[in-house]
């Protein structure tokens, strides 16, 4: 862990533990998924220390400082050394959690495909919006 190394974001992404593979990393990073500072970014963007990074993972988005760098990926407790998540961003993600633990049973699906008269009719009501 030093300061002097110049890191890629996607690299340090993997050695923190956030994606299994640098491919994904980047995948992720060029997806939009990985916010540097607010913004989108490349993958091959140079990671400061005390940068915050803005990291989607499916339904959690985690706000994350980065104290640490690191070119190795190491066991999960050396890469939680490399960053800290912010307490709202804890907050937030125990609150969603738990709120789609409360809606885990409720089936929000039709559980059918409609047929010709129910598209018509689906049809027919944004029609209505529209108009």
């Amino acid at each position: 862990m030093s300061e002097q190394v110049k890191i890629r974001l996607d690299k340090w992404l993997w050695a923190a533990r956030f994606y299994k593979t640098r491919a994904i990393a980047k995948q992720m990073v060029d997806g939009g998924k990985v916010h540097y500072e607010g913004q989108r970014t490349k993958c091959s963007k140079v990671v400061e220390l005390g940068a915050t990074l803005h990291i989607r993972q499916g339904f959690d988005q985690r706000v994350i400082i980065v104290k640490a760098l690191s070119e190795q990926r190491r066991g999960a407790v050396d890469a939680q050394l490399l960053y800290e998540e912010t307490a709202e961003s804890l907050e937030r993600r125990e609150k969603e959690a738990l709120q789609r633990k409360a809606l885990k049973g409720a089936d929000l699906s039709p559980g059918h495909k409609p047929d010709k008269r129910s598209r018509r009719q689906l049809l027919g009501v944004k029609e209505l919006q529209r108009g």
